[in-house]
């Protein structure tokens, strides 16, 4: 399979499902894709984030040792809101290593304060820093301010829902 080609040939779930399938458990694949997603076109860039977000479903050992470029990679400027939706995504239930807590947090918080950002995003950095919570209980007060601040200013159902849980679920961590 000509990874870039078959990425370009058509954008649909089957076809994600398709290559995600093709790539498998398989490290030389997977750093293909992690090739086309960091330096491809904004198109492939697009495509690729989401298939990267599939196969770390699948296979998450495959996107560890990826996390620093990615995470990198959120810090460009004009990146694809694809990008941002499916490093947040992974990073949800993928573990992350200790060197990157830092950056994430920063990352995650700042994308969380972004009203213009979507919703997509700032709900899973919301998950991200819940979880990252329990390690640094020391943030659990800075996204309670957040969020019961976004709360208060007319929130889409989907920041309400994931505000909401994330709040409950800071309340309860020790």
């Amino acid at each position: 399979m000509h990874l870039l080609n078959e990425i370009l040939q058509e954008h649909s779930r089957e076809q994600a499902i398709k290559i995600t399938a093709w790539i498998g458990a398989d490290k030389a694949r997977m750093a293909r894709l992690m090739e086309l997603f960091l330096h491809g076109q904004y198109r492939v860039v697009q495509r690729a984030a989401w298939i990267m977000s599939m196969v770390a479903h699948k296979h998450p050992e495959l996107i560890t040792p990826h996390l620093p470029v990615m995470i990198q990679r959120m810090e460009a400027p004009g990146i694809p809101v694809a990008v941002k939706r499916n490093v947040t995504r992974v990073l949800q239930f993928l573990p992350i290593p200790p060197d990157l807590h830092g950056v994430v947090m920063q990352q995650c918080f700042a994308l969380l304060e972004d009203p213009k950002e979507t919703i997509a995003v700032r709900a899973f950095s919301m998950t991200v820093l819940a979880k990252m919570a329990k390690d640094y209980p020391d943030i659990k007060n800075e996204i309670r301010i957040i969020l019961e601040d976004q709360l208060a200013h007319n929130p889409s159902p989907g920041i309400r829902s994931r505000a909401k849980k994330v709040l409950i679920e800071i309340s309860r961590s020790k």
